[in-house]
């Protein structure tokens, strides 16, 4: 099984069934069935084989899912794009992958129109000088079906990672890694043919192209897409679309509830809310069930090597876990906490998350050291210290390069920085490890925000062991960030970013 059989199965199946939704516009899966078959045909007609890569410089909109499974159609890789990203970002990603096509939107042209790369160019609006126009050569093709006979270990995908601590790894996906996260997510999160979801957040990212993107394709349901992210936007897409199904960054909860009232919206279609990449206070949980009253609220715990697949936590268990990522893996993943040797740890001991699933990566693209050291046996290490309480459930203490080591006891910067976002006048925070000639590291705190250093200090020392009390502090307009909005901790030690 693969992306296009999917497709033209839907579109025999549910051929008057919307595919795609976008801005009051419809398409549906007869009619994308056809659009792929003639993008698949302008590819082919450019140069495009199986196996090259083609990269998308593609925000959500109708272009993105025609390209995305044109590429796949024709047996070639798809190597989707964050674009927010600067020229020279794109640049790398574009070397490193070795992409032969670079397909980009005339909504972010500006950000790679004169990028010096040998690699064919097409965008979405007119033809103009080295850059072909999508909808032209498309339009130009007639739309003969094309079969598809690629297997579930074949390759599909290539995802970057966000570069927090270096630069991006390209993370390699057969068909199987991702048709089992997307059957992870319809189990878990019951997707039917007459869901509708929403899809906001990038999908350049693993989370809404692998799991709500895919599991839609494969269900037959409609993708409901926004160019970006804003709060009016997406209250008004969901009441329009009668959406069922979305997924977020916590972050896009709270702003919706800093920016709009979701409580004077008819949000009643809702039937998922999910939130993924960072946890959520009980504080934060009450306010926003208040806001967004229909619907499951539910955790998902991954990363992009995991697929991304690895625990859930539901709805009902907010009111006593929230804060944790919850007490099971998924349908289809394994999920246990490490040493550094590999073996078990203890109920209440911190240990690495690691986790097993048919979902996890291939290998990191052309980094065969990397990928070794990433995975111990069928393990995929996530690089994420938690423990596990008296009832199971885990919580995620910091990430295993952020830990820092300070007179031989560890230091987990994660807690530290959450007490430090709950005093007025620090919005952002990070705290990191710089070097010591005794201890070997000592703790730096870096925060943007008007409190002033002493009223930090003051209290930390209430509230924390005093060896974790930063020894140092610096105040910053605000912290660095990459386009994914991850802090780059690395370019606060001096280091690559």
């Amino acid at each position: 099984m693969n992306t296009s059989e999917l497709l033209a199965r839907n579109a025999r199946k549910y051929p008057k069934q919307d595919a795609v939704a976008f801005q009051g516009d419809r398409i549906t899966y007869s009619l994308l069935d056809k659009l792929v078959n003639k993008f698949g045909s302008a590819l082919r007609q450019k140069g495009i084989h199986a196996e090259d890569k083609v990269a998308l410089f593609l925000p959500n909109t109708p272009e993105f899912a025609v390209a995305y499974l044109a590429v796949q159609r024709i047996g070639a890789i798809v190597v989707p794009v964050n674009v927010k990203l600067t020229g020279e970002e794109v640049l790398y990603i574009l070397e490193d992958s070795g992409a032969k096509m670079l397909i980009a939107h005339e909504m972010v042209i500006e950000s790679v129109r004169n990028i010096e790369s040998p690699v064919l160019k097409m965008k979405t609006g007119g033809k103009t000088g080295e850059w072909d126009s999508f909808w032209e050569l498309l339009e130009e093709q007639k739309d003969t079906p094309i079969e598809c006979h690629l297997k579930e270990d074949d390759l599909s995908t290539i995802l970057y990672t966000s570069g927090t601590t270096g630069k991006p790894k390209g993370v390699l996906f057969t068909y199987r890694s991702i048709l089992n996260v997307a059957t992870m997510i319809n189990i878990e999160m019951e997707v039917k043919p007459e869901s509708r979801i929403l899809l906001s957040m990038p999908l350049s990212h693993s989370a809404p192209l692998h799991l709500f993107f895919m599991a839609g394709l494969m269900t037959g349901s409609a993708l409901v897409l926004t160019p970006t992210f804003a709060p009016d936007l997406f209250l008004d897409t969901i009441e329009r679309e009668r959406a069922t199904h979305f997924f977020g960054a916590p972050v896009a909860y709270l702003t919706t509830m800093q920016m709009a009232d979701p409580r004077e919206r008819d949000l009643s279609s809702m039937e998922w809310w999910v939130y993924g990449g960072a946890p959520l206070s009980p504080k934060e949980v009450h306010a926003i069930k208040q806001a967004f009253p229909s619907g499951n609220l539910t955790c998902v715990y991954g990363l992009t090597e995991a697929g991304p697949s690895g625990t859930l936590l539901f709805d009902e268990e907010h009111k006593e876990k929230a804060g944790s990522i919850g007490h099971r893996a998924p349908w289809g993943t394994e999920i246990r906490l490490i040493d550094e040797t590999g073996g078990s740890v203890s109920q209440g001991e911190v240990g690495e998350i690691a986790l097993r699933g048919e979902g996890n990566m291939r290998e990191y693209y052309r980094k065969t050291h990397e990928t070794e050291e990433v995975f111990a046996g069928e393990w995929l290490r996530t690089g994420d210290l938690a423990m596990q309480d008296e009832d199971g459930y885990y919580w995620v203490i910091d990430r295993k390069k952020d830990m820092i080591i300070s007179g031989g006891v560890n230091i987990y910067p994660k807690e530290i920085e959450n007490v430090m976002l709950e005093i007025e006048g620090v919005n952002e925070a990070a705290v990191i490890g710089i070097p010591h000639p005794e201890w070997g590291e000592t703790v730096k705190a870096v925060y943007a925000g008007a409190a002033e250093e002493e009223k930090v200090r003051s209290v930390l020392e209430k509230r924390i062991a005093s060896y974790k009390v930063p020894r140092i502090y610096e105040q910053v307009t605000e912290l660095p960030r990459n386009a994914s909005g991850k802090i780059l901790k690395q370019a606060l030690k001096g280091g690559e970013s």
